[in-house]
């Protein structure tokens, strides 16, 4: 893809960030897209964040459970970058119009204390390089309309990221089985989701070496003191004004967030 298309999808989706408003799919807009094509995009749109004042601090491992893959109609992992302007303080209230069609989900966050380069990075090497781990809400935000997107519609959007939420409790991986880590998403007291750290790609420790792999194959360390959302433990739930999500990870710790 020309660069000055690149610069012009992400010039769009970063206006569209800002002015909460949806935009047609840049897959429908153009055909020939690759995945290539849409993190070079993704970049734009971040050196567009970073230059009104945000910075990055740390990443997100995207669509790692079935759930949001048959739900999304998207099959393979993706990435994006979390900004300081996204950090939600656990049981904060968020204004729902500063958000335009958002989704919530339950994971772990890792929170790094060495770098780590791919590729070649084992889950070995993930665990001896986390400080520790979190509960924590990913809240999911397309500028794609409808929700109608493909893998590179998503990707080029920052892999669909608009907030996160850590919980205030800090627990150690390797004292703990995270593979069966078992979740409960509560929506307005009511259990609407479980699930467990299986869900992300079999283990949230392999999602996090995929993504220093790739990250490594693209020359991105994962740095010292960055945080890692490791993907979602269930299914995605639509939020609205009024709504109030818990979620509890045995061995972490819960947190919650409320929408206004």
């Amino acid at each position: 893809m020309d660069e000055d298309i690149v610069t012009k999808l992400g010039d769009e989706l970063y206006d569209a960030l800002c002015a909460k408003r949806m935009l047609e799919p840049l897959s429908n807009r153009y055909p020939s897209i690759s995945i290539d094509d849409a993190y070079r995009i993704q970049l734009r749109m971040i050196s567009c964040r970073q230059k009104a004042g945000e910075r990055i601090v740390g990443k997100k491992i995207g669509i790692t459970s079935r759930p949001v893959m048959d739900l999304l109609k998207v099959y393979q992992p993706d990435f994006g970058y979390l900004l300081d302007g996204m950090s939600i303080s656990d049981g904060a209230r968020i204004p729902i119009e500063s958000l335009i069609q958002p989704k919530i989900e339950g994971e772990i966050a890792f929170v790094l204390k060495r770098d780590l380069m791919g590729p070649g990075i084992s889950a070995a090497e993930v665990l001896a390089a986390t400080d520790f781990v979190m509960p924590c809400f990913e809240i999911v935000d397309s500028r794609i309309r409808d929700w109608k997107i493909q893998i590179q519609d998503t990707v080029a959007d920052n892999a669909s990221c608009g907030l996160f939420v850590l919980g205030n409790t800090m627990a150690d991986p390797r004292k703990l089985d995270l593979t069966t880590c078992g979740m409960v998403l509560e929506k307005n007291g009511e259990i609407v989701a479980t699930g467990a750290g299986a869900a992300a790609l079999g283990s949230p420790i392999n999602a996090v070496v995929w993504l220093g792999n790739t990250l490594g194959g693209l020359g991105i360390p994962l740095k010292a003191g960055e945080i890692i959302l490791s993907g979602a433990l269930a299914s995605m739930f639509s939020v609205h004004a009024g709504d109030h999500y818990r979620v509890a990870i045995g061995g972490i710790g819960s947190c919650s967030v409320s929408f206004v």
